[in-house]
């Protein structure tokens, strides 16, 4: 198999993006290395792969991105067993939830751990794989959140507009090399992260922020209920794969960009004055 086909990396591919990404781009004719930090966790994926007859392009990784010696076992594994590497997208990652004052700084930490500095390392360690490939392309699963920081989504826009820095600069970085960056940024859409993040999360009767938490969790179980199909995501990042001159940025669904463009040319005090009333609040 060494150099005779492209191949992808996808983290995070037990769930949510990173199940739907790697079947796509496996469909699209790419060997996907799919990494998982807990390899019992890829049932799902290979069940699906089985379903659509291409479980001989699904290669399992153990990858917990947030343990630097496992990144580094899984690039030089990569690069023994294929050779290459055409595409990284970075998926992985996890939501934390609540009000800044209340988010322990634990939490903090966990978040920002998860979802940039393993991105950081995975990359680094990915790069050298990428450079001698022509025209690779890093794609970075970034949000909405990484462009409005939303009440109670904090530590989790706080992770996302951190990525957005972090892609703009590795984007001009890696130009001489011919490697594309790619910034994704989803708005609603229906996939487990939720759940994980503010399906636990318990409203403290005593708390200043109660009435405003409450209306950020029932704006946010509105939206999921009212969310697009996580798979034109897949779909899109697939087809980024094969395009020569992809943009930087993409933003879907189209409610999501219009969301953006709306905060772009309003003044940022009568912007954030909307959302607040959208949560239900004067």
């Amino acid at each position: 198999m060494r150099g005779a086909e492209k191949t992808a990396l996808v983290t995070g591919a037990s769930s949510g993006f990173g199940l739907l990404i790697s079947l796509e781009l496996a469909l699209a004719g790419y060997q996907v290395a799919a990494g998982f930090r807990r390899p019992e966790a890829a049932a799902e994926l290979l069940a699906k792969a089985e379903e659509a007859d291409i479980a001989e392009r699904i290669h399992l990784f153990q990858l917990d991105i947030c343990y630097e010696e496992q990144v580094k076992v899984a690039a030089v594994d990569i690069g023994q067993r294929f050779g290459r590497l055409d595409v990284l997208v970075n998926n992985a990652g996890e939501a934390v939830g609540g009000m800044v004052e209340e988010v322990p700084l634990s939490g903090w930490r966990r978040q920002m751990e998860t979802n940039f500095f393993g991105t950081v390392s995975v990359t680094q360690h990915m790069l050298p794989l990428l450079r001698q490939t022509e025209k690779s392309k890093i794609i970075l699963m970034s949000s909405i959140s990484g462009v409005i920081g939303f009440p109670g989504y904090g530590p989790y826009a706080a992770s996302k507009f951190a990525i957005e820095g972090f892609g703009e600069s590795l984007s001009m970085e890696l130009m001489p090399f011919g490697i594309n960056v790619v910034l994704i940024q989803p708005g609603a859409y229906g996939t487990p992260i939720w759940d994980k993040s503010f399906g636990g999360l318990e409203i403290a009767e005593n708390s200043p922020y109660s009435g405003l938490l409450k209306g950020v969790l029932d704006y946010s179980r509105r939206t999921a209920k009212n969310s697009g199909d996580p798979q034109e995501v897949a779909r899109l990042v697939a087809s980024i794969a094969s395009m020569s001159k992809p943009k930087f940025r993409y933003t879907l669904p189209r409610g999501t960009r219009l969301t953006a463009w709306i905060k772009g040319v309003l003044p940022n005090r009568l912007f954030q004055r909307i959302i607040y009333r959208m949560l239900g609040k004067q």
